[in-house]
């Protein structure tokens, strides 16, 4: 295995970190096309279409990091015909998920509407933008597939090729869609189905090294052992994530019920944890390829070394984002909202803010380290502890400290999963000393 150097983890690292920050740049534009035919309905519809499909296909982020685990792993064996099968699986998986979605569209969609009711009109819009939409669920998770199985190779440049693209074409169908031809939100759905239909192929055409030689044929993508590993690695990873999405959701819940201004300012100051984040993606991914490279290549040397330098390099960025949101947070605050009263409770939360890079860093690194490692089943059990003990802090701090006693619960939440996970960490050398 080749040596783990600063630079091999920017290389993997900072094409993530590039393609992360052109996503909330199409939420943005549907948005935006959609609001310019002066209707609130459509925006409306929109919006609560996106939420719906986005959290559908949420479920299935376990293809991503489980296919970069498990190839990175096989790449760092030099397993060329296990590299190739492992991607194959991921795409069985993502057809027959993206097909199930397609039959029973009309029950998930009725069920999500009972959960999430709308007006009349919204709901109409809503439907039509579904109803478009859902036929590209296998295209949607297929790509999870892909991201995971280029991240494992290290090729985030084609990660990053592939995201600016799809974006591109999306926006550049929906001005042509909407504004030019006045299909209205039919139009959002057709130019989203469009580019998932253009990344798709782009996908195939930068993995077809994985199609080559009819090693894709290979009976190795059937092997009992192997699927065996494959859905016990994507199960726990899935409930871990269950259990995250969970927490969050818990946390908007209660906040809601601390009234409506602050609702709206953690509302705002969650956006600064999207950009963390998305930020600290980049080198999470890092450690995840390195670590499942020279867990494959059976050596502890190469993980411990790739997980020191991805988290040296995620601790300096968490220091930095800390040092951005404390000195320009007011500012992006005023930016983010007009209303006196919201800017003046954020300000008040804005210390948490602050810290949650810094409390959080060790639990977005762990996690990195932990999939590339395949260690699921302590990251799954990991959570749990940590979600108890969140549930806990919950109950104890919100009475007595109210909205800061939430904020307090989360950053608890956080800094419990990194505790519980750093334990575990002699794990991964012990799993490459196999």
């Amino acid at each position: 295995m080749a040596e783990i150097t600063h630079a091999r983890v920017l290389k993997i690292a900072l094409p993530i970190v590039l393609s992360n920050a052109t996503i909330p740049i199409l939420g943005a534009v549907d948005t935006g096309v959609v609001g310019q035919l002066g209707l609130p309905a459509p925006i409306g519809a929109v919006g609560i279409g996106a939420v719906i499909l986005s959290s559908i296909y949420w479920i299935f982020g376990f293809l991503r990091m489980g296919t970069t685990g498990l190839v990175s792993q096989a790449h760092g064996t030099g397993d060329t015909v296990e590299v190739s099968a492992g991607l194959m699986r991921a795409l069985i998986i993502a057809a027959a998920a993206g097909l199930a979605l397609v039959g029973l569209q009309i029950p998930i969609f009725w069920a999500a509407f009972r959960l999430a009711p709308a007006s009349a009109e919204v709901e109409s819009l809503a439907r039509d933008y579904l109803h478009i939409r859902i036929w590209g669920a296998p295209l949607t998770i297929s790509l999870y597939a892909f991201t995971g199985w280029l991240i494992a190779l290290e090729r985030t440049r084609s990660v990053l090729v592939l995201q600016v693209t799809m974006n591109a074409l999306n926006v550049g169908l929906d001005l042509w869609f909407v504004l030019g031809l006045g299909f209205g939100v039919k139009g959002v759905a057709a130019a989203t189905l469009i580019s998932e239909i253009g990344g798709v192929a782009l996908a195939l055409w930068l993995t077809h090294a994985a199609f080559a030689g009819g090693l894709w044929r290979a009976r190795a993508i059937f092997d009992r052992v192997k699927l065996g590993v494959m859905a016990r690695v994507n199960s726990d990873i899935m409930i871990r994530s269950v259990l995250l999405q969970a927490s969050f959701t818990t946390f908007l819940f209660l906040g809601a019920g601390q009234g409506d201004v602050t609702l709206a300012a953690n509302q705002v100051l969650l956006q600064f944890l999207q950009i963390t984040a998305f930020a600290l993606d980049g080198f999470a991914f890092s450690a995840e390829s390195l670590v499942g490279q020279a867990v494959g290549a059976h050596s502890v040397r190469h993980v411990r070394r790739a997980s020191i330098v991805t988290s040296q390099w995620g601790v300096g960025l968490a220091l930095l984002l800390g040092a951005v949101f404390l000195l320009a947070g007011p500012a992006i605050i005023d930016v983010m909202t007009t209303a006196p009263e919201v800017r003046l409770a954020a300000r008040s939360y804005l210390p948490w803010i602050v810290a949650a890079p810094l409390i959080g860093i060790a639990s977005w690194m762990f996690d990195g380290i932990f999939i590339g490692a395949t260690l699921t089943r302590e990251m799954r059990n990991a959570m749990f502890v940590s979600v108890a003990i969140y549930v806990a802090a919950l109950m104890i701090l919100i009475p007595t400290f109210g909205n800061h006693g939430l904020w307090g619960a989360l950053m608890v939440l956080n800094a419990t999963r990194g505790l519980a996970m750093a334990r575990l960490y002699p794990r991964a050398e012990a799993k490459a000393a196999r």
